[in-house]
């Protein structure tokens, strides 16, 4: 079909009135059956209906764009798509952004004066912002009133609605499985540990679980690196250094760990043999090595679709407080060896 179709022909179509096309299209909280929103969602497909977007802003005095800050992680000059991490967050994102009818602007920059500037002039109906950012930054953002929800952000205010893990119960379940499989002597490769961040919770669920097994945690054994395939694969230089001492290794990004598979090849060091490695993510490539990576499981794509879940309620005025944390698990395949004796 072409663009003409329009709000009617969808509601003729489904046999409901055009409010409740538009309820729908719009995310608003009404009594509307599951039903009824599949057949109104298919129709649209079907019918390749497209709202119009300018008739909207003018009355909703909303663009119907949706900022998403990403961290720049790979370093200047790659692409944060090298990390599929970012890949499938901000696919879910968009897609559940284009069937609600808004579009999403991807910025790699940091969250900052000029960011904020920019997401007034754009007249951003809201902004989802992934990382840890200065509270200051923070501070500022809350200030003009544009809705906003964090991902994987350990910032102690409440006025963003945040999703997240547990990412210490993580990187703890990562470090006793290696322990569970008779290894005393872990190593920890993260990015870098920054205060209230990801990174610092990783870290001291991995502290946690040496604590209760009556482990020492030996400094020298800690590498922190950008988490990028790059830094993962130079880490394997420090890595090679520890061994043959450190038997198991607590990787805090799957990316990560993948560079540092291929770097210790370089050295004729081998997966499991040599070094038992632990992930985190579940990325998946992470099925697809040789041999696979064991890692923490984290649902990557739901973090998306609750993030713009939970910034639509927002926009529409329906917001309530909420901290989501999403469930973690261990997804056992082939980096790990069991030491026996």
């Amino acid at each position: 079909m072409n663009n003409k179709v329009t709000l009617k022909n969808v509601a003729d179509y489904v046999g409901v009135s055009t409010a409740t096309v538009s309820y729908v299209l719009n995310g608003k909280q009404q009594s509307i059956s599951d039903e009824t929103k599949e057949a109104i969602l298919n129709a649209v497909k079907e019918l390749g209906y497209y709202p119009n977007m300018n008739a909207k802003e003018l009355a909703s005095n909303r663009s119907q764009l949706i900022g998403v800050v990403v961290p720049q992680t790979e370093g200047d000059n790659k692409s944060v798509f090298a990390n599929s991490f970012y890949g499938e967050i901000l696919g879910s994102i968009e897609r559940e952004a284009r069937q609600k009818g808004y579009q999403v602007v991807i910025s790699c920059a940091d969250l900052d004066d000029n960011y904020i500037r920019i997401a007034y002039e754009r007249n951003l109906s809201g902004i989802i912002a992934i990382g840890v950012y200065q509270d200051e930054i923070l501070s500022k953002l809350s200030e003009t009133k544009i809705p906003v929800v964090l991902i994987d952000s350990y910032c102690k205010t409440q006025d963003f609605n945040n999703v997240r893990i547990d990412d210490e119960q993580g990187s703890y379940l990562a470090t006793s499985y290696l322990i569970r499989k008779g290894h005393s002597r872990i190593g920890f490769l993260c990015g870098h540990i920054q205060k209230n961040g990801v990174m610092q919770k990783r870290f001291q669920g991995y502290r946690k679980a040496l604590e209760e097994a009556g482990i020492n945690l030996n400094p020298q054994w800690i590498f922190e690196r950008k988490v990028s395939f790059e830094d993962g694969r130079l880490a394997a230089a420090h890595v090679a250094k520890a061994l043959p001492e450190m038997t198991g290794l607590v990787c805090t990004a799957d990316i990560m760990a993948i560079g540092l598979m291929k770097g210790l090849h370089a050295y004729r060091i081998t997966v499991p043999e040599d070094l038992s490695l632990i992930g985190f993510d579940d990325l998946e490539i992470a099925n697809y090595l040789e041999p696979g990576l064991t890692t923490v499981h984290q649902a990557i794509a739901e973090k998306g679709a609750k993030a713009f879940g939970s910034l639509l309620n927002e926009i529409n005025g329906n917001r309530k407080q909420e901290d989501i944390v999403l469930p973690v698990s261990i997804i056992e395949r082939e980096s790990v060896k069991e030491l026996t004796g």
